[in-house]
C-alpha cells in the first residue's frame, strides 16, 4: 500500500534552488493517493513558475520510482491563485455581518484549555517574551493552573527562559506532554527542533506547527494559556483569530514612537478580527541608577501612557529596564519568580487586572 508518508519522505530529499528542503519549506501540498496512482501541488512564486518545471519533473521521476506507484500528477500553484482578504474586505465583511445579523462560526475550544490570552506588539525585541514568562509565573502563583505557549515558531524563546531542555514525550493518544516549569505547563516549537537550527518554513507550514502547538499537546484543566506572539500581523496572527476562541490580547510596547507605530497597527488588526484589547503594558520604561535613584529614560517617557489614553484602554504596568530580568531570561529563571521582589510585585498586579478583564474562572 502507498502512503501519504512514503510521498512526502521522497519529497524531502529534494531541495530547490535555495537549497530547502520542499517539505519542510512548504512548498509541497495537497497530497493525495489513490490506489496506484499520487497527486500534489508545488507552491512557487508566481515570476519562478518557468523555473519550477525542471523542479516539478523531478519531483514526479523521483515519487514514481515508489513501490506500487503507477502514475504520478504534480501541478505547480502560485501564491497568487490563494484568495487572501485585504483589511478593507475583513472590516467591509464585518460591517455586512453586523448589518445582516449573520451568525458568526463558532470556534471550537481546545481540550483542556479554558482562556487564551495573546501577549503581542507587532514590534521585534520589545520583551514579547518576557513579559509572557513573568506573567505566566504570576498567575501561577495566584492559584490558577497556567499554560504557556510559545508561539514563535520562527524565534522561539520560551525554552531558554524557562531552562526546557530536550524534546518532550508523547502520550498513549499521541499528544506532546507539555513540559513542567514550576507549575506551569509550557511548549514550544524550541523544544522540538535542534537548538540552532533555523525553522525555514512558508506561511501554511507554519500555521500548521502552531495548530499542533494547541490541539497536539495534551493541556491539563488550564485556565489560562499564555501565548507569546511573534511580531507582524500575519499568518500566525491571522490563523489564531480565525481557528481559536481568543479571551484577549495584551499589547506590549517600549516607550519609543518606533515600537509604538507597530503596536498600532497591531491593535488594529486585533480589532478587525474581534479579539478584544486587554490593554497595554510598557517595557524598559526607564533605568534606574541603584545608587543615585535617578531615572533616566532612555527609551523616551510615557509612550506606551499615551497610547493607552488615546485608545482608551487600560496601563497594566511599567516594567523598568533592570539587569536582574535580562539575567533571569538567560539563566532561566524569570525575576517575577521571586515574590517580594519589585518585578514580582509589578508582575502579580498585573495579573490580577488581566483576571479582572478576563473574568475569575477558578
Amino acid at each position: 500500500m502507498i502512503n501519504k508518508e512514503d510521498v512526502l519522505k521522497v519529497l524531502q530529499t529534494i531541495k530547490n534552488s535555495d537549497n530547502i528542503d520542499l517539505v519542510a519549506g512548504g512548498i509541497v501540498s495537497s497530497v493525495v493517493v489513490r490506489g496506484d496512482s499520487v497527486g500534489f501541488a508545488l507552491e512557487v512564486d508566481p515570476s519562478g513558475v518557468n523555473d519550477m518545471e525542471k523542479l516539478r519533473k523531478a519531483c514526479e521521476s523521483a515519487v514514481k520510482k515508489l513501490k506500487g506507484v503507477k502514475k504520478v500528477t504534480a501541478v505547480l500553484t502560485t501564491t497568487s491563485s490563494i484568495s487572501v482578504p485585504t483589511q478593507r474586505q475583513i472590516s467591509e465583511q464585518t460591517k455586512s455581518d453586523k448589518k445582516d445579523n449573520l451568525p458568526r462560526p463558532a470556534k471550537a475550544a481546545v481540550p483542556g484549555i479554558k482562556k487564551i490570552i495573546l501577549v503581542a506588539s507587532g514590534k521585534g525585541g520589545v520583551g514579547k517574551s518576557t513579559v509572557a514568562v513573568n506573567l505566566a509565573i504570576s498567575l501561577s502563583r495566584a492559584g490558577y493552573n497556567i499554560g504557556l505557549l510559545d508561539a514563535d515558531v520562527y524565534g522561539p524563546s520560551v525554552p531558554k527562559m524557562l531552562n526546557l531542555k530536550g524534546r518532550p514525550e508523547i502520550d498513549s493518544h499521541k499528544r506532546l506532554t507539555p513540559f513542567k516549569a514550576g507549575n506551569i505547563q509550557a511548549m514550544s516549537m524550541g523544544n522540538l527542533i535542534d537548538e540552532d537550527r533555523a525553522a525555514v518554513w512558508r506561511g501554511p507550514m507554519a500555521t500548521k506547527a502552531l495548530y499542533q502547538l494547541f490541539h497536539g499537546v495534551a493541556w491539563n484543566n488550564v485556565d489560562y494559556l499564555i501565548v507569546d506572539m511573534p511580531p507582524g500581523t500575519g499568518d500566525i496572527q491571522l490563523s489564531l483569530a480565525e481557528n481559536f476562541p481568543v479571551s484577549g490580547a495584551i499589547m506590549v510596547s517600549t516607550p519609543q514612537d518606533v515600537a509604538l507605530a507597530d503596536v498600532r497597527k497591531a491593535m488594529d488588526m486585533f480589532r478587525k478580527v474581534n479579539i478584544p484589547i486587554l490593554g497595554v503594558v510598557e517595557n524598559m520604561s526607564y533605568f534606574e541608577d541603584p545608587q543615585s535613584g535617578n531615572r533616566s529614560y532612555i527609551f523616551g517617557k510615557g509612550g506606551a501612557a499615551k497610547l493607552a489614553e488615546v485608545e482608551n484602554l487600560p496601563l497594566l504596568g511599567e516594567i523598568p529596564l533592570l539587569e536582574i530580568i535580562r539575567a533571569g531570561g538567560d539563566c532561566g529563571k524569570p525575576a517575577s519568580g521571586d515574590a517580594s521582589s519589585m518585578i514580582g510585585a509589578i508582575f502579580d498586579e498585573i495579573a490580577v487586572k488581566i483576571v479582572h478583564w478576563v473574568g475569575d474562572k477558578k
